[in-house]
């Protein structure tokens, strides 16, 4: 594995109650570092399902990849949020497939509904926790608060019907510490509605 990696693990998936947006918040394995991404309600939905268990008649389009994978013989070594780049992050899922790898470009909302759904771990780059991220520390009593007051505005979990707004651009929280990347107005926080 390239070094530079964080192991991450998904901490939740919630709606931001006054914009109606989704987010998964990632939590690195080692630490107390959370990494917030901007995600469209159909893939909350479907990473919020797979996490609480929720069985469906049919498969869904992560479903759907994770058995056509599997029936082909490739499996989903890991993914890894990889970039962010104007104001949107970038993913990679790490496939092998006959003996060879595969890096394949991807969202990080549907990167994280595979990996869920194959049992594969999440990673990020340090770059993208190093500009990203919030670490609640005691020190920064300031992000914390930051943190805490966005977190204390979402609704408890994704419960979001079928048939509502489709997918979303994947950003940054809006509202973070100065250092954060800067989300104008075309985020997709509760400052903005744009769409990828």
């Amino acid at each position: 594995m390239a070094s530079g990696l964080r192991e991450m693990v998904v901490e939740s998936v919630r709606v931001h109650m006054l914009s109606s947006q989704h987010v998964v918040i990632l939590r690195e394995a080692q630490r107390d570092r959370y990494l917030p991404i901007w995600i469209g309600s159909w893939e909350a939905q479907s990473i919020a399902m797979k996490l609480q268990g929720v069985e469906v008649e049919r498969p869904l389009t992560h479903d759907l990849m994770a058995s056509i994978l599997e029936e082909l013989g490739a499996s989903v070594r890991r993914i890894v949020v990889s970039d962010l780049a104007d104001e949107t992050y970038r993913a990679r899922i790490i496939l092998t497939f006959g003996g060879d790898d595969y890096e394949i470009d991807a969202r990080p909302s549907d990167a994280i509904a595979l990996a869920v759904r194959v049992a594969a771990p999440i990673f990020a780059t340090e770059a993208v926790l190093d500009r990203a991220s919030v670490i609640p520390e005691a020190d920064e009593e300031e992000r914390l608060s930051v943190f805490r007051d966005f977190v204390n505005s979402l609704e408890a979990e994704v419960d979001v019907p079928p048939g509502e707004a489709g997918p979303g651009r994947e950003g940054p929280l809006p509202g973070l510490p100065d250092d954060a990347p800067d989300q104008g107005g075309e985020g997709p926080g509760p400052k903005g509605s744009g769409s990828s």
